[in-house]
């Protein structure tokens, strides 16, 4: 396991040392609190990935041809060649 210097590093964190010591004593602890979870047995168990009972509740994502170019372009107040003509933004 990383010590907790390698860590910090990573984060980009420069601590002092009381902060360190402190930090490091709190993730200790919730560490130890996973290391709980080694005790159940979850051989067979499913994992679990959502606590709701439902599946795929999307449609599926089928293309539908609403509108034309025409009648898209149709309100446009400049066109070139089958496209929106906008001002341009870069000189």
């Amino acid at each position: 396991m990383r010590c907790f210097k390698d860590y910090e590093n990573m984060a980009m964190l420069d601590l002092p040392d009381s902060e360190r010591v402190r930090l490091a004593a709190r993730f200790d602890e919730i560490v130890g609190g996973f290391a709980a979870l080694d005790d159940y047995d979850t051989d067979g168990v499913s994992p679990l990935v959502s606590v709701l009972d439902v599946n795929n509740v999307l449609r599926e994502d089928v293309a539908v041809k609403l509108f034309t170019r025409d009648e898209v372009l149709a309100n446009a107040p400049e066109k070139h060649d089958g496209y929106f003509q906008v001002p341009a933004t870069i000189d």
